[in-house]
């Protein structure tokens, strides 16, 4: 069977996902699709609105075939980094294809882009020091470093968010020699950081999630935007554990981890720099909210998104040494979920799987997992007592999700 691979977070699952299944499904002349998926805290350093078992069914219910965890330690790095993980997966299960939303819409771009880089390297890499020096974000540096090698119309825009991630798996594939052919889908109507509806049926996750959390907005706001699976297992989430994630859940562990501390230990947290630990320890002390907290230690060197991942680190604990030991590819395949033809495929590639495949977490004892533990056990913090006690003994004792035909 041919297998194609999406790389997702699905934070929540809507009709532009379901868009990208189908498309890529098309494009690939695959049998099967396969989802890496990030876990309970993503990207952006923010915690997954429902869990990981939710948007696992989500997915399978909406057409992926198999949903693998990406690991805590690539889930919440940096687009290199995340895109190493992801595609390390997705080559160990034997995809033959990877494929990806992008403002672009162009894989050749992408290709020439990656060929373009590579030509000037040197020249590249220089000037996002010198950036850097100037005191720009790395996101910021990376761009101006772009736009100053004055790319031709026929390269991508590596300021757009998915352009920036497609880019990032292109390169992975050719850093890892990966077999995998990319394809890339364009983006419909809404952008990725929207936060505002703006079509009849399309939709960012990002104003869906605003959506949620507004006070004069219902679930019931979100049904012409999500398919009707997701809306019934948003609503289920939000009757059975009374809550929807979100970072002001868990800002009293931060503050207490943030006030515990003394800024030498927090100075041991993975991404926290350059006397960083100073202004984290002392914007604790004032702060009321997560956001006021946020306000205070932002600066012009530091993405709100970096910051936010900062923290996620520190609610943690993942250290320096924990994140950077192994963090090139996965060393595992945490298999959260997979329909009646993803079970078919994993027993004809069992043999030939290139990682140890956990089917249950209980069973696997090697600390390569541990990141992972320590991240659901902080998750589940923001819920009540019986959520919390739900949630850890599905993350120890819950099978993979199985969907059979419907």
């Amino acid at each position: 069977m041919k297998a194609v691979g999406v790389i997702v977070e699905y934070n929540p699952f809507h009709n532009g996902h379901a868009y990208h299944l189908q498309s890529a499904k098309e494009q690939s002349g695959a049998d099967l699709l396969i989802a890496v998926m990030s876990g309970n805290f993503l990207q952006r350093g923010e915690p997954a609105l429902v869990s990981k078992w939710s948007r696992t069914k989500m997915a399978l219910m909406a057409g992926a075939d198999i949903v693998f965890e990406l690991p805590y330690k690539f889930a919440t790095q940096k687009a290199e980094t995340f895109a190493n993980g992801a595609i390390s997966i997705l080559t160990a299960v034997g995809c033959s294809s990877v494929c990806f939303g992008s403002e672009s819409g162009s894989i050749d771009s992408f290709i020439k882009t990656a060929e373009y880089l590579q030509k000037h390297d040197d020249t590249y890499q220089e000037s996002i020091k010198r950036n850097i020096s100037k005191g720009f974000s790395y996101p910021k540096a990376v761009s101006l470093a772009y736009q100053s090698l004055v790319p031709g119309d026929d390269l991508i825009d590596l300021s757009k968010p998915n352009n920036i991630l497609g880019f990032q798996y292109v390169q992975a594939i050719l850093r890892q020699n990966s077999p995998m052919k990319a394809f890339t889908v364009s983006r419909k109507n809404a952008d990725y950081h929207d936060e505002h509806f703006s079509s009849a049926s399309i939709a960012s996750a990002t104003s869906l999630r605003k959506a949620i959390f507004s006070k004069n907005e219902e679930i019931q706001a979100l049904t012409q935007y999500v398919p009707p699976t997701t809306y019934e297992i948003l609503k289920d989430y939000q009757k059975e554990y009374q809550a929807m994630h979100h970072w002001e859940m868990y800002w009293p562990f931060l503050k207490f981890r943030l006030l515990q501390s003394d800024p030498s230990d927090l100075k041991l947290i993975y991404e926290v720099e350059e006397g960083l630990e100073h202004r984290l320890h002392g914007a604790a002390q004032h702060a009321d909210s997560f956001q006021e907290f946020m306000q205070q230690i932002k600066t012009k060197r530091y993405t709100w998104t970096r910051l936010q991942r900062i923290c996620v680190h520190i609610l943690t604990n993942a250290s320096k040494k924990e994140m950077l030991q192994n963090n090139q590819t996965a060393e595992y395949l945490r298999l959260l979920g997979m329909s009646e033809i993803g079970r078919s495929y994993l027993s004809e590639q069992k043999s030939s799987l290139g990682l140890p495949l956990i089917a249950k977490l209980s069973a696997f004892k090697k600390d390569a997992i541990k990141l992972d533990i320590k991240a659901a056990r902080v998750y589940a913090m923001g819920l009540s007592k019986d959520g919390q006690s739900k949630m850890l003994k599905d993350e120890f004792s819950q099978p993979p999700i199985y969907i059979r035909e419907f």
